[in-house]
């Protein structure tokens, strides 16, 4: 702690001394770390000119500053125990050594984990397929990434096969994806399958900027009561008076339905 009023005190309580010296550590690695991801974040604002990040950017650094201070814990509990965390790490080089053997898989997938996040092939919300496996991107983890398919079920598949497999990503045609979340009460006649005929229906007048192959009906939740459903498809980017339109058609085609079903 350096030569203060404390250093006799300190000296004579030397546990009290490394959990002062961990506090110190932990509170001063999280600002750091912080004040990096902030300072990133502005940097790609600056870069791209846009307002709004891409979600794979920010996902990115949201994990690799989890990662930085799990190891920054992992010091500061040695700190706090009296251990020096480079004599530690030498003492176990050995054991490290068999450590990472072991562990080779998983940090394989979590460095193509981290080559996904900060690519711009693939973002959350595309529909793609990997093999014979075919659905949309909800999340990207550093182990795996996670699909839902047209049933709606999830499909999880390892990050080191992702960047192994050959992709089709439907959404990356200069497109972007149009998502309509609304319910559907347990109660309702409506197939699903006739709601998605209906709908994509109203989509054929704007076949020009639309990619009706990736248009797509699936069941986010299902409740006692209710089940919330998801369409989406999409559309051709810089077509920003049509995507309106189409915003319009598709919410007074969903409202229409429902007035339609209680009215029957």
């Amino acid at each position: 702690m350096g030569n203060t009023i404390l250093r006799p005190f300190l000296d004579n309580y030397p546990a009290i001394n490394n959990l002062i010296r961990a506090s110190v550590f932990l509170l001063s690695g999280n600002l750091i770390i912080s004040l990096g991801r902030f300072a990133a974040l502005r940097f790609y604002l600056k870069k791209t000119k846009d307002e709004k990040v891409q979600p794979n950017f920010v996902i990115g650094i949201g994990r690799i500053s989890w990662i930085l201070n799990v190891i920054i814990l992992l010091i500061s509990l040695m700190l706090a125990l009296g251990i020096r965390p480079l004599e530690f790490l030498t003492s176990i080089t050995i054991v490290a050594a068999a450590i990472a053997v072991l562990t080779k898989d998983y940090i394989t997938n979590i460095a193509n984990g981290l080559i996904i996040m900060f690519s711009d092939q693939l973002e959350i919300g595309d529909k793609i397929q990997i093999g014979k496996n075919t659905g949309f991107i909800r999340d990207i983890t550093l182990i795996n990434l996670v699909l839902k398919n047209e049933t709606g079920e999830t499909i999880i598949v390892p990050n080191s096969m992702v960047l192994a497999s050959e992709i089709v990503n439907f959404s990356r045609n200069n497109a972007h994806q149009l998502v309509f979340d609304f319910e559907v009460s347990t109660k309702s006649d409506l197939p699903l399958d006739e709601i998605e005929r209906r709908l994509i229906g109203k989509l054929g007048l704007y076949s020009d900027y639309i990619y009706l192959k990736g248009a797509q009906l699936s069941v986010l939740e299902r409740k006692s009561d209710y089940q919330l459903i998801r369409f989406q498809f999409p559309i051709k980017t810089g077509e920003k008076e049509v995507e309106s339109k189409v915003r319009k058609t598709i919410n007074q085609a969903i409202i229409n339905l429902f007035h339609e079903e209680r009215e029957a």
